[in-house]
C-alpha cells in the first residue's frame, strides 16, 4: 500500500517526528511505501508535500490560537478564518492524496492535540467526505493539557479531536489514554506503545565520540549521571540534584543533555541555584548536543545524544508525568541503570513487564540513595540489572513488537474491500 503520514511538522527530535519515523521504517519493511504531508519537513522531498500553512507556527494559525485559547467565546471572524484555512488545507490534502496515489492516511497527532485546529478540521472533513481509510496515531490528547481547558472551540474539539468516523482506526500510546478515549468519545482503540530499535546493533563510543567525558569536563574516575531530557518542571530534575547531594561523593556529576527550549528559563535558573546550595556539580551541555555530528561556530565538536549515552554511568529520570517515556527505552537500549520516579504511565504500563529500576515515589529517600550507591559499587549487580532491562525492552518495545501492533491496527481498516496484510 501507499501510506501517507500527516502532521503539522515532520522535522527535528520531537516525539511525533521520531515515532513517525519508526512506524515508517517498520511499515516499509512490511512492503509498503511511505509519503509525508506537513507544514515543516526534513523528509525526502521526492516523497513529501510541504505546505507552510499546515505548520502550527504559521502566522495564520498563531492568529487563530491567540483568540481561541484562554477565552470562552469567539467572534464570527475567527470562525470564518478557521473555515477558510481548513478549506485551503483540505484542498492541499486532496492534492497530496491524488498526487502520490495514497491508499491509507496516518494522522500523526493532528487529530489529537489541537495546536493546529484548522488542519484537524480539514482532515476530518476530508475523511468524512471521501471515506478514505486512516489509522490515527494519538500521542497526547487536548484534555491532558491545562492550556486547552478554557477554550472557545468546544464544537470543533468535539468534531475533530478525534473524530468519530467509521473509516478511522485509533491507536494510543498508553492504557490511560485508551481508557479516556473510550470514556470521553466512546471510541475503541489499539494500544501501540512507543518503541526503540533494540534489534539494531548496540552502539559503542567510536573515535568521534571517544572524548565526550573529556570535552564536558569530567575526570576519568567521575560518576557521570545523565539527565537525558529538556529542562521543564514535569521532568522533576530537582530530585536528580537531591540524589547526588545525598550521595556525598564529589565524583558524582549531574549532566543535563538539553535546555529549556521554548518553555522559559525560570525552572532552569532555580535548578542552577539549587545545585549551588546543595553543592552539586551540575553541567548543562545543550550547546554540545545536536541532531547530528558537526562543528559549532567555535569549532567545537557537537555530539548526538547517542554519542553521550555510552559514557554515562547512571541515568536519572525522575519525571512527574510522561505520556510514555522514550528516554527510559533509550537507557534500556544503552544498558544503563536508571532512577525512575513512579509516574502513572510507568506504574500502569511499563512496571508490570518486570523491569528492574531504582524507584522513587515523589521524593528521594534514604533507601533510594543506598540503592544507587550500591549499584555504583557493585558491577555484577549493575550488569544483571541492565541486561534484564535490555531483554525485556526488546521483547515488549522493540521493532518486532511494533510490527505486531501495526498489523493489528491496520487490519481493522478496510482497504479496497480487503483487510490489511503483512507483505
Amino acid at each position: 500500500m501507499r501510506i501517507g503520514f500527516v502532521s503539522t511538522r515532520f522535522a527535528g527530535t520531537d516525539g511525533v517526528s521520531l515515532e513517525s519515523l519508526k512506524w515508517a521504517e517498520v511499515l516499509e519493511e512490511m512492503g509498503h511505501e511511505i509519503f509525508w504531508f506537513s507544514g515543516r519537513s526534513d523528509r525526502d522531498p521526492t516523497v513529501s508535500m510541504c505546505v507552510p500553512e499546515a505548520f502550527f507556527g504559521h502566522p495564520e494559525n498563531e492568529w487563530i490560537n491567540a483568540r481561541i485559547w484562554g477565552a470562552a467565546q469567539r467572534p464570527p471572524e475567527v470562525t470564518d478564518r478557521i473555515h477558510e484555512v481548513a478549506r485551503y488545507l483540505e484542498a492541499m490534502l486532496r492534492r497530496f492524496v491524488d498526487g502520490f496515489r495514497i491508499d491509507v492516511l496516518v494522522p500523526e497527532n493532528v487529530l489529537t492535540i489541537p495546536v493546529h485546529l484548522p488542519l484537524g478540521v480539514a482532515l476530518t472533513e476530508f475523511l468524512a467526505e471521501t471515506g478514505m481509510p486512516a489509522v490515527a496515531h494519538h500521542h497526547d490528547f487536548y484534555w491532558e493539557r491545562v492550556r486547552f481547558s478554557l477554550n472557545a472551540v468546544s464544537d470543533f474539539l468535539d468534531m475533530s479531536f478525534p473524530p468519530r468516523l467509521q473509516n478511522v482506526e485509533h491507536t494510543v500510546i498508553n492504557q490511560a489514554a485508551q481508557e479516556q478515549l473510550a470514556l470521553r468519545k466512546g471510541l475503541s482503540s489499539t494500544l501501540v506503545p512507543n518503541v526503540f530499535n533494540f534489534e539494531e546493533e548496540h552502539r559503542e563510543a567510536d573515535s568521534y565520540s571517544a572524548d565526550v567525558r573529556e570535552e564536558i569536563g569530567l575526570a576519568p574516575d567521575d560518576y557521570f549521571f545523565l539527565q537525558p531530557t529538556r529542562i521543564v518542571p514535569r521532568k522533576g530534575i530537582e530530585n536528580s540534584i537531591k540524589l547526588i547531594s545525598r550521595l556525598k561523593d564529589p565524583r558524582c556529576k549531574l549532566v543535563i543533555s538539553h535546555d529549556a527550549g521554548d518553555e522559559g528559563f525560570g525552572y532552569q535558573h532555580m535548578l542552577e541555584q539549587l545545585a549551588v546550595d546543595e553543592g552539586v556539580d551540575l553541567r548543562i551541555i545543550a550547546d554540545r548536543v545536536s541532531e547530528r555530528r558537526q562543528r559549532d561556530a567555535q569549532g567545537r565538536k557537537m555530539y548526538t545524544l547517542w554519542d553521550i549515552y555510552p559514557h554515562a554511568d547512571f541515568v536519572t529520570y525522575p519525571s512527574v508525568y510522561e505520556g510514555f517515556g522514550n528516554a527510559l527505552l533509550e537507557a534500556f537500549y544503552f544498558r544503563k541503570p536508571v532512577l525512575i520516579n513512579c509516574y502513572s504511565i510507568y506504574v500502569q504500563d511499563i512496571k508490570p513487564k518486570g523491569f528492574d529500576l531504582v524507584e522513587m515515589d515523589g521524593y528521594v529517600t534514604r533507601e533510594t540513595v543506598e540503592s544507587v550507591a550500591r549499584l555504583l559499587r557493585d558491577e555484577h549487580l549493575r550488569e544483571q540489572m541492565v541486561e534484564t532491562n535490555y531483554c525485556l525492552g526488546r521483547q515488549h518495545y522493540g521493532f518486532d513488537a511494533l510490527q505486531r501492533a501495526l498489523s493489528a491496527a491496520f487490519s481493522q481498516v478496510p482497504y479496497m474491500g480487503q483487510p490489511f496484510m503483512v507483505s
